[in-house]
């Protein structure tokens, strides 16, 4: 059963992930990355990864892609159109897709998997020892490139926001009281 679980929610995170990057309309655009940062969300629940799947839904799905929408809803732009790509740019988008599926692919299938301990258990204090730790083994470059990620999200998300204002022309300006005196 859980298979076919992990089948199904692959499928919908492929599907949302497709929509997201062929899609034409910015809004929907986000909306279907959003389904697919939770479908990979539900990924990592399905493999017993729970505080990567709450990670996972806390900054990107909860943070990055709501920073996204409400930058989107305001500027204005709901119904936006996206500029399509001409043809042959297209096509040499889905060959580099393909060449990194491959690459992808045929690592897969030449590492050489080995199962692991499953009494062997990981405590929230343990991966933030790792997270915080700068010697071997440690992850604080990625846990600092991280938070410069969501900062760049945070600043590109207001600059959406404040969008360019067009200057004011001669008839638009406010009268001067000095002029109107005499």
């Amino acid at each position: 059963m859980e298979r076919y679980i992990f089948y199904l929610v692959a499928f919908l995170t492929i599907v949302s992930a497709v929509a997201a990057v062929s899609g034409q309309k910015m809004l929907r655009s986000v909306v279907y990355l959003l389904f697919a940062l939770i479908g990979m969300a539900g990924i990592y629940f399905l493999i017993d990864y729970n505080f990567l799947a709450a990670v996972q839904l806390t900054v990107y799905a909860g943070g990055i892609v709501v920073l996204i929408i409400f930058s989107v809803l305001l500027i204005h732009h709901i119904e936006m159109k996206l500029e399509m790509a001409n043809t042959r740019i297209r096509i040499l988008a889905a060959l580099v897709c393909v060449a990194g599926l491959v690459l992808v692919l045929g690592g897969i299938w030449n590492y050489p998997f080995e199962t692991i301990d499953k009494h062997l258990t990981t405590t929230t204090a343990s991966i933030g020892r790792g997270l915080l730790n700068y010697g071997e083994g440690g992850f604080i470059l990625p846990f600092e490139l991280i938070s410069v990620l969501l900062l760049a999200s945070m600043i590109g998300a207001i600059i959406i926001a404040k969008g360019n204002k067009p200057a004011a022309g001669p008839s638009e300006q406010e009268p001067n009281p000095k002029n109107d005196e005499s």
